[in-house]
């Protein structure tokens, strides 16, 4: 295990970077898990607002489901709510525009206690803007699928102007699995995605059909964790690269559970055989990080990631150094 991906970039000519949102324009709720993209040669990040706040009770005896992190909540009730908020940054990675994104026009009643788009990643497919996340509001059970958020950013807003809910392979018809989330949108195949890492699974989403089939699937390699979902996936070299989030999850006493979020690169072959990961890190040693966003930028990598669901980061890194890390020449 890698600890601390942020000092090792950091002591090789890396940048990191809070990213703040003004609080006037949030009401000083919780930042968390941005997404970066570099759209027409700007610099773009979506970040997450949420009305919680994780809070890391290891020490203490706390009387909850969970174990010893606990969502607190100003509101009494369990509701998790997500706001997104689309910003502009400069070559100094620092904040020059932002707005709330707007989603009124397609927004229906919850009926479920986890509100908005969740964990967005922001893509480009056919000269459309697209946040791509989950969203679990929409049925009685919670059950989640992945969207396709399509925005248009104005002078001074930014809307939502069309909303698409994407079916998992199978559907319509029997509900093949309750929760689908943290699908990585390959950024030059319009609607494709790797669902799952390992084995990989590469699925496309028919928009005029509207259902999904899987266009590759690779075999199973025996790695002691789970590969699940993260950033966007990137077109690199020969290849394609991609960040994935891995999940510990531990009983702690009284039979509640505790988890841990870690992280890993995968370089994958044209055919989608994955042919280099680097070590599993955390960015700073925290106990919940995650990341959603991956952008090459210049000479470096521009790299977005949350940290204990109350602070949103984006990370420099200059190629050479993720390359040495990856082992990737």
């Amino acid at each position: 295990m890698f600890e601390n991906f942020v000092r090792h970039v950091t002591q090789r000519d890396g940048i990191i970077k809070p990213l703040i949102i003004n609080p006037n324009l949030t009401g000083g709720l919780g930042l968390m898990n941005p997404s970066v993209l570099i759209d027409n040669g700007k610099i773009i990040v979506n970040i997450r607002s949420v009305n919680y706040t994780l809070y890391n009770c290891d020490t203490e005896y706390y009387e909850h489901t969970w174990g010893p992190l606990v969502y607190i909540h100003p509101e009494d009730d369990l509701v998790l709510a997500t706001q997104n908020y689309l910003c502009t940054l400069n070559d100094n990675l620092d904040i020059e525009w932002c707005r709330w994104v707007d989603t009124s026009k397609f927004d229906t009643p919850h009926i479920w206690d986890f509100h908005g788009l969740e964990d967005a990643r922001l893509v480009r497919w056919d000269n459309k803007l697209y946040m791509t996340g989950v969203r679990r509001d929409c049925n009685t059970i919670g059950s989640g699928r992945m969207e396709l958020s399509e925005i248009e950013i104005y002078e001074d807003s930014v809307k939502e102007v069309s909303r698409t809910r994407v079916p998992v392979v199978g559907e319509p018809g029997e509900i093949s699995s309750y929760c689908e989330k943290n699908w990585m949108p390959i950024t030059d195949k319009p609607y494709h995605y790797v669902k799952w890492g390992n084995p990989t699974e590469v699925v496309k989403y028919d928009i005029d059909k509207d259902r999904t089939i899987q266009v590759a699937h690779t075999d199973y390699q025996s790695i002691p964790h789970d590969l699940r979902g993260g950033s966007q996936v990137i077109p690199y070299k020969d290849g394609y690269l991609g960040l994935h989030h891995i999940t510990y999850l531990t009983k702690v006493p009284a039979g509640r559970r505790d988890g841990q979020y870690r992280h890993q690169f995968t370089y994958w072959d044209k055919d989608w055989n994955p042919i280099k990961r680097s070590p599993v890190f955390s960015f700073l040693s925290g106990k919940v990080e995650f990341t959603c966003g991956l952008s090459e930028y210049g000479d470096s990598f521009l790299i977005t990631f949350g940290f204990m669901d109350n602070a949103a980061y984006i990370l420099k890194t200059p190629k050479k150094v993720l390359e040495e890390f990856i082992n990737v020449a």
